[in-house]
């Protein structure tokens, strides 16, 4: 049970540092805390409570987050301070340490983080740590940015399977996996109701939606371009080996879709990409990059 009396006319700061993805999260983070009466400060006034939505995807991601946590914790002096996201969930135990900081979250709590709010009082030595381990991230939750703008970036798809070398974000976010095309759907209509018109989809690896629910990316894209009242979607970054000719054939005859894709491409290189992920991906790579330019041509 949630005693609402604590957040009484409290007023919070939310800060997001790194992807789309983090920052429709800070913005599902917000509505929450809205919902118990929680007020978003305005530009220049001290806030009560302070979540930080972070990144890890460096080292200097890293020291990004801490210079931006001990300067928060300047500007909002006696703010009982959140720190949630990758950083967070790879290094909890640095971040507790850091001054201020006074909850540490997981990637598995970071969207109930009303469960762990029921005192906002300071404390002295070090934040409490409530973190899984990345075996255990399992949740979906899903996330819709609503700000004040006609844009929102909508949550598809959270975690990956790659273990690439290179990157960390296996670790931060777990495993791959996703919510329904029919939620999907509902949150797009939902989004179209409130008067927005363009919808970026967003995830981790976004082209790797259905591994937990049986379901496809072309599917999700198809059901989505039907809703009324969306005038443009975007696909934000997708892995060049799950782009289809499917999908390519569909986007660029869609009636709503943005004819284009952002390739994260490290290397073209097979001997390269076969050391720090898998030659196949490399293959899949050059034909997916040939395919969009060859039909626009």
């Amino acid at each position: 049970m949630i005693d609402k009396t604590v957040f009484e006319n409290k007023i919070a700061a939310y800060y997001t540092l790194g992807c789309k993805l983090n920052f429709a999260e800070t913005s599902t983070i917000g509505k929450v805390l809205a919902e118990q009466g929680v007020r978003k400060a305005r530009p220049g006034e001290k806030a009560d409570i302070c979540v930080v939505n972070t990144c890890s995807v460096t080292e200097l991601a890293d020291k990004k987050c801490r210079q931006a946590i001990r300067r928060i914790g300047k500007q909002h002096p006696g703010a009982f301070i959140v720190v949630t996201g990758c950083y967070a969930q790879l290094k909890p135990e640095e971040v507790s340490h850091i001054e201020g900081v006074d909850l540490v979250l997981g990637a598995e709590q970071k969207l109930d983080l009303l469960m762990y709010l029921d005192d906002l009082k300071k404390r002295e030595e070090g934040g409490a740590i409530i973190a899984s381990r990345t075996k255990d991230i399992r949740t979906f939750s899903p996330s819709c940015s609503a700000d004040d703008r006609t844009r929102h970036f909508l949550k598809v798809q959270d975690g990956c399977d790659y273990f690439c070398s290179y990157c960390t974000i296996p670790f931060a976010r777990g495993r791959s996996r996703n919510g329904t095309i029919a939620s999907m759907v509902k949150q797009a209509e939902e989004v179209a109701s409130n008067g927005g018109k363009e919808i970026v989809l967003t995830g981790v690896n976004i082209g790797d939606f259905g591994k937990s629910t049986g379901e496809t990316f072309i599917d999700l894209i198809r059901a989505l371009d039907e809703v009324e009242g969306i005038v443009r979607y975007r696909i934000s970054s997708i892995e060049p080996n799950l782009i289809t000719d499917e999908a390519i054939d569909f986007v660029a005859c869609s009636r709503r879709f943005a004819p284009h894709f952002h390739i994260p491409l490290q290397s073209g290189s097979a001997a390269v990409t076969t050391r720090s992920c898998s030659g196949i991906r490399s293959k899949r790579s050059k034909r997916s990059c040939r395919t969009p330019l060859s039909a626009s041509m």
